[in-house]
């Protein structure tokens, strides 16, 4: 019965966090058809009003309809990311054609259009900023999503939509399949030299879960290059890792991907073209900061070709000083180059990042790092809720209160990898905070892939791990912070290219010294990282910058090359593998041994995770960051009146305002790309 079901109403709960000891798998069908309905029948509410169109009767009842499918949503797709089974992919594939029909058959409603234009055209001068945003947000997305086309077109539309929908959520289904179908068993543990003890008994326990008694699986994390990469001296291992890595989703078998990225790009192309695009890429960032795929191809264009000079570079020096350890001609290989890499940072710099690891307690980088530069700069506290229900055993729930002791919210903390997960690090919502709603607070969830260590053992962190950490919590600080009146600009609801700049600008703290001198304490000793190598460390920032540029350049810029194709160009794409060697050569970074952060069988990001002609967004947010990053220099560095100002002027105002204008106030200017260039070595 719907009326019994957990997501028919509000949660009772504190801050409504969702009632996962009450949610089954029966709820969230019902709770889904229920929640369309009632949508619908909320916006025909709006359409029968006979009363002229206003901001009062068509916008504010359309921001106040969906709650019901907005709970189920929120808590089944975080779910079906963070720990699905069987019945959450079945569902999930079975849902999203359903779901997209009925988002269209909102979005593409010509009597609301009508009723959405005609209040943006009065351009009511009693509308409070926020509200006049707010109708912008909605006409032009309407606009942009097919408002304006006829009927017949209007239903091919619908038909690229749902298909669409069921192609990308295949994708992501078969990616998470094929990733624990390949990860790499290793019988004799001899062959793990170079790990950490915490590593291999994770290693163990990975096998242990699948039935492999005194075997040791290496799991596969989503980008190209595994951390352990950098430390297992069995070269032949690290092959097998990098072979496994880049053959998911295109080896043939069930869960090949290959020909669903031809069907996506082909339809992307298509319907751009329906709604008057030249390519998928001018649809999408039509609506973002950048506004055109040539302001994004002047940037990348201008980064690439020194990125890929300085890799070359670096690929020559390693060689020269490894020549005598390899057996095939002296040539680093793509699975050599992280574990090489390490060794010359210890040359040159006397830093070896894998040995750090003691100092990254993940207990300590969470309540002495991360938890200590939000309270420093926000005066936020956190205290762990163990009273409160995670969705899944290993999630921790901890109370977020404001220097005042006013609620904030709540932060979920998901940790450990498994393989009901899919891969990388994320922020997702479960409730935000929107006055219109009566939601004074919000619930944000983090979710990392942390190898989990045998129980009584510490969990290390790599040093790649603890950014990550500071990365994703800059999501959730964004999350919490957002103080709006409308649900449409909650949360992190800005654009694509603007939603990764206040995780990156949270990264700085790591380093920070007095972060890292609070949380980087020796997990036995207490013993805190000496001065000396943080000290090289900073030296060595630079250090392989040309590498890291350049895969994740290559992966951007694969993005732009699918989805700059106009439709009869996608048509005859046939050969992912070739389309995908001639786009990496066209830019000059076609090196074996720096393959692209994604292949286009894995790229989960732009196949199935929203970021389609979007991956540009982070090195774009990054030219935002970096400059943020020399404000906070020149003002004081980690300050309660910096983080007031930030959070009041950038991250508290969520997507009630148009981002680059956020910023301009934040910093007193637009931002330069200078700084960037600087901290890549890209002069």
């Amino acid at each position: 019965m719907v009326d019994q079901n957990p997501f028919s109403e509000p949660s009772t709960l504190e801050y409504g966090l969702p009632p996962f000891g009450e949610i089954r798998d029966e709820h969230y069908e019902p709770a889904f058809l229920k929640g369309m309905s009632d949508q619908l029948a909320e916006v025909e509410a709006i359409l029968d009003d006979l009363e002229p169109p206003s901001f009062e009767n068509t916008l504010k009842p359309l921001e106040r309809s969906g709650q019901l499918l907005e709970r189920v949503a929120n808590v089944f797709f975080n779910k079906s990311s963070a720990d699905s089974n069987d019945f959450t992919n079945e569902l999930e594939e079975r849902m999203a054609p359903q779901l997209a029909a009925h988002s269209d058959a909102i979005l593409l409603d010509a009597r609301l259009y009508a009723r959405v234009k005609t209040v943006h055209e009065q351009h009511d001068p009693a509308l409070s900023p926020e509200q006049h945003y707010l109708v912008h947000r909605w006409y032009t997305e309407m606009t942009l999503a097919g408002a304006g086309l006829d009927e017949a077109q209007k239903s091919t539309l619908k038909e690229f939509n749902q298909r669409l929908s069921t192609l990308t959520t295949k994708f992501e289904k078969n990616l998470l399949s094929d990733t624990n179908e390949l990860a790499v068993v290793v019988d004799d543990v001899a062959d793990l030299d170079g790990l950490e003890p915490g590593e291999i008994s994770a290693a163990a326990e990975a096998a242990s879960a699948r039935g492999l008694e005194g075997k040791h699986l290496l799991t596969l994390v989503l980008p190209t290059g595994h951390p352990f990469l950098a430390s297992l001296t069995d070269r032949g291992i690290r092959q097998q890792l990098m072979d496994a890595s880049q053959a998911r989703g295109g080896h043939g078998g069930e869960f090949d991907n290959r020909a669903l990225v031809l069907e996506i790009a082909k339809l992307r192309a298509e319907r751009a073209a329906l709604l008057g695009f030249p390519s998928h890429a001018a649809f999408v960032l039509a609506d973002s900061t950048a506004k055109t795929p040539d302001a994004v191809a002047a940037m990348l264009g201008k980064l690439a070709p020194a990125a890929a000079r300085n890799a070359k570079a670096e690929q020559g020096e390693l060689e020269v000083i490894v020549e005598d350890d390899l057996d095939d001609g002296a040539r680093v290989r793509s699975w050599d180059w992280a574990f090489w890499t390490e060794k010359v940072r210890q040359q040159k710099y006397d830093v070896d990042t894998a040995a750090l690891r003691p100092w990254f307690e993940a207990e300590r980088v969470l309540h002495d790092g991360v938890f200590f530069a939000a309270n420093q700069l926000y005066g936020v506290t956190f205290s762990e809720r163990k009273d409160l229900v995670g969705y899944h055993p290993e999630v921790r729930v901890f109370e977020v209160r404001n220097a005042d002791g006013s609620p904030l919210g709540l932060y979920l903390l998901d940790l450990y990898t498994r393989d009901s997960k899919r891969g990388g690090a994320w922020m997702n919502p479960l409730l935000s905070q929107a006055g219109l709603l009566g939601h004074e607070t919000s619930i944000v969830v983090n979710n990392l892939n942390v190898p989990k260590p045998a129980e009584g053992s510490p969990t290390l962190l790599t040093f790649d791990e603890t950014s990550t950490f500071f990365h994703e919590f800059g999501h959730a600080l964004h999350g919490l912070f957002a103080q709006v009146t409308y649900p449409k600009l909650a949360g992190t609801n800005v654009f694509r290219d603007f939603v990764e700049f206040p995780s990156q600008v949270n990264e700085m703290w790591m380093l920070w010294p007095e972060v890292l001198a609070n949380y980087a304490k020796h997990y036995q000793t207490g013993e805190p990282l000496d001065q000396g190598i943080v000290d090289r460390l900073h030296a060595s920032e630079q250090f392989n910058e040309g590498f890291a540029t350049s895969e994740y350049l290559g992966a951007a810029l694969l993005d732009q090359a699918w989805h700059g194709l106009s439709a009869d160009a996608a048509a005859a794409v046939t050969d992912v593998i070739a389309f995908e060697a001639e786009a990496l050569a066209a830019v000059g970074l076609d090196n074996p041994a720096v393959p692209p952060r994604y292949r286009s069988t894995y790229f989960a990001h732009v196949f199935a995770g929203g970021y389609d002609a979007g991956y540009y967004s982070y090195i774009w947010s990054e030219v935002l960051d970096a400059d943020t990053v020399e404000w906070f220099k020149e003002n004081g560095g980690l300050t309660r009146a910096n983080g007031d100002r930030f959070r009041s002027r950038l991250l508290g105002v969520g997507g009630s305002k148009d981002p680059l204008e956020a910023y301009v106030d934040f910093r007193g200017r637009p931002a330069e790309i200078g700084p960037l260039l600087t901290r890549r070595g890209l002069e």
